[in-house]
């Protein structure tokens, strides 16, 4: 439904105060266009008619409209200032907000409680801890601590800068403490894996709403312990707490990471008798646990049963969905109709493409898809675009072509790409170039495993398992633990764990005997925690 028209709410020149109001309306419903008409027919505007329309092109992240309307403001408080602020994070200008709130403070017009708030983004964003150390004693400074808000936000940038400590004294310190404040520390010690840490949190909040269970959910999720976000779900679910979509989406990935397509069709079938509405990314996250547990038909028809797809990440998900299932070519298909409809690819679009050419080896089709990127779509490369192109070319034995466009790569080959390279080598045996892929990701990530266990896992390939031992005594020494390896068995609705620490010498052979043993109507998924 369209917004109504101007003249209806007050004539050709209405009235400052209704014109204040009708901006903001307009603003809200995303439409600038009728905001703007209604502010440059106004007669009489006052500052807070600026500062309106100022917060409507920041809120639907206009920054440059926003500039051109600030440089025309007769005057300007500390709000239009703060608005900027919010207006260039909002677009990205991370650099140019940090003018806006140095220029501010410079100016001596006064500040509040907000004018840090866009500032505290930057600093999330850029995981800048210098910055966030600077801002939390600003704020001590002023006196404004006490606002629960605000001093969970600078909680949350030293979580997100990896000071966990900080963050910890922080909320310690903290007089009050509300549900935001615990959720901010929820979701910091899931985001770094420590999950007892988040449970013992969690478990201690004197009262919980449906954001702080799905922290704590989504924070098992991320970290691979999927059993634990359903059992969670579960509890939620009896307690009558009403879960929100980013619960749903987030108890979807836990099925597709445990490829229990059981537990994902009853948690689809909770959705529909509870009359959920499911947004675009509960509906990408459906459409991702089906295809990862074997269900592609059905991801389809969920799709297709999508009124609006005007989303590019619904028709993402869809072409990896194809991807991870080998069906390149469907995945090729659905990429041109998403162009013919209008969609505009982003840079996931391509990750997903290349992939999906890798898998099917695609070669021509994915180079054409590659150099199509800028000319076509603007899309500049990045590091995982040219490792899913060097894998594509490498499985195919492509050499000149991999080492020609590793010469064209606009920055330094990152660790995706040196990985990509390593895969490479190992799949063609190529242990001196292996080596040299293996000392690069070392250099990127010392604390990877990724590189130590290609390098062990093709020495083992070739039948040098002394060189493979040797590898994984460096692994020892340099203290890296390979993540733990779990097979899931799905036996009569229940899943049941089982958990090799000690890889046997043979797996063919336990292969065959587990196969051997497993009775009718089971099936086997391997997958990494």
């Amino acid at each position: 439904m369209g917004s109504p028209s101007f003249e209806a709410h007050g004539g050709k020149h209405p009235n400052t105060f209704l014109a204040n109001h009708l901006i903001n309306m307009y603003a809200k419903c995303g439409d600038h266009v009728k905001a703007r008409e209604v502010f440059d027919k106004m007669r009489d505007r006052n500052l807070y008619s600026w500062n309106n329309m100022l917060a409507g092109y920041a809120s639907l992240g206009m920054a440059k409209a926003a500039k051109r309307l600030f440089d025309r403001m007769p005057e300007r408080d500390f709000v239009s200032w703060n608005t900027m602020v919010m207006a260039c994070v909002q677009s990205g200008w991370f650099d140019q907000a940090l003018r806006f709130y140095m220029v501010l403070r410079r100016l001596g017009i006064g500040f509040n409680e907000y004018s840090f708030a866009g500032v505290l983004t930057v600093c999330v964003k850029l995981r800048e801890l210098w910055l966030a150390k600077q801002l939390h004693c600003q704020v001590f400074l002023i006196g404004f601590l006490s606002n629960v808000v605000l001093s969970s936000s600078i909680l949350d940038a030293y979580a997100k800068c990896g000071e966990m400590g900080d963050a910890s004294r922080l909320f310690d310190e903290m007089r009050k403490k509300d549900v935001l404040a615990w959720t901010t520390l929820v979701s910091a010690y899931a985001r770094w894996g420590d999950m007892k840490a988040a449970r013992q949190i969690f478990d201690s909040m004197p009262e919980k709403n449906s954001v702080s269970w799905t922290a704590l959910i989504a924070g098992y999720t991320h970290n691979g312990m999927g059993r634990h976000a359903l059992k969670l779900f579960a509890e939620m679910v009896m307690l009558n707490v009403e879960p929100d979509q980013l619960t749903l989406s987030s108890c979807l990935l836990a099925c597709a990471s445990l490829i229990s397509l059981e537990q994902g069709r009853q948690l689809h079938s909770h959705m529909i008798t509870a009359g959920t509405r499911p947004n675009v990314v509960v509906v990408s996250s459906l459409i991702d646990m089906y295809s990862k547990c074997g269900s592609l038909e059905v991801a389809k028809r969920v799709f297709d049963t999508i009124e609006n797809k005007q989303h590019v990440g619904l028709w993402n998900t869809m072409i990896s969905a194809f991807g991870h299932q080998g069906c390149g070519k469907q995945a090729i298909n659905f990429f041109v109709n998403m162009v013919r409809l209008g969609v505009k690819p982003d840079g996931v679009t391509f990750h997903a493409l290349l992939s999906a050419c890798s898998h099917s080896a695609l070669v021509q089709e994915g180079l054409c898809l590659f150099e199509s990127m800028i000319p076509d779509y603007n899309i500049i490369p990045d590091q995982e675009h040219y490792s899913y192109l060097i894998d594509l070319l490498g499985r195919s034995g492509l050499f000149d072509e991999l080492t020609n466009h590793l010469k064209k790569m606009p920055c330094k080959p990152g660790d995706h790409v040196w990985s990509a390279l390593l895969g490479v080598c190992r799949i063609y045996g190529n242990v001196e170039l292996a080596k040299l892929m293996a000392r690069h990701l070392v250099e990127l990530e010392p604390q990877s495993t990724a590189a130590y266990l290609l390098l062990s896992g093709m020495y083992a390939a070739l039948g040098r398992w002394e060189f493979a031992e040797e590898v994984r005594q460096l692994m020892d020494v340099r203290h890296l633990e390979k993540d733990q390896a779990l097979s899931w068995l799905e036996i009569d609705r229940k899943l049941h764990l089982d958990t090799k620490i000690n890889k046997p010498c043979h797996p063919e052979k336990e292969t065959t005997l587990v196969l051997e043993l497993l009775p009718d109507g089971s099936s086997l998924y391997n997958v990494e925690r």
